[in-house]
């Protein structure tokens, strides 16, 4: 079995915003819709169950025009602590861990695709690891607007 590091692509920021206000960034479709996705992208959300079971899907709108389609079910959520989601063709686990640090918050967040191919793969065709750097910018971006 290969290990974790080759078979993903893991971030961590610190925040100027507190954890609750980061959480429902993250929690709810009428945030998320302003700041998911590469820079250029744009999101049409059709169902957020934010929920042990629930379902996410998505289109996210590509600046050539593109639309991908996305799928993810909720594995497990830890009020202001953890989000854990399936994501759907590719496939893979996305874990976002949040930890105060006092009036700022924690970001850890990882996509653990099922080989170091598949991770390879969707680095090179998609720019994977360079498009969650430019959604946490973006995320960075937005809770300024927040607070």
């Amino acid at each position: 079995m290969e290990n974790n590091k080759s078979r993903e692509i893991r971030s961590t920021r610190i925040f100027k915003a507190p954890i609750e206000l980061v959480w429902e960034v993250w929690t709810k479709p009428e945030h998320l819709v302003n700041w998911w996705g590469p820079n250029g992208f744009t999101n049409t959300i059709h169902t957020l169950d934010f929920k042990e079971g629930g379902e996410w899907t998505l289109t996210m709108h590509g600046p050539d025009g593109t639309n991908y389609p996305n799928r993810s079910i909720f594995k497990e959520i830890v009020p202001l602590k953890k989000i854990v989601f399936e994501h759907f063709n590719p496939h893979f686990i996305t874990t976002v861990l949040f930890e105060a640090k006092g009036n700022e918050t924690l970001i850890d967040w990882s996509l653990v695709f099922d080989t170091a191919e598949m991770r390879d793969i969707v680095v090179k065709a998609h720019k994977a690891d360079e498009g969650q750097k430019q959604n946490l910018d973006k995320l960075e971006s937005y809770l300024s607007t927040q607070q």
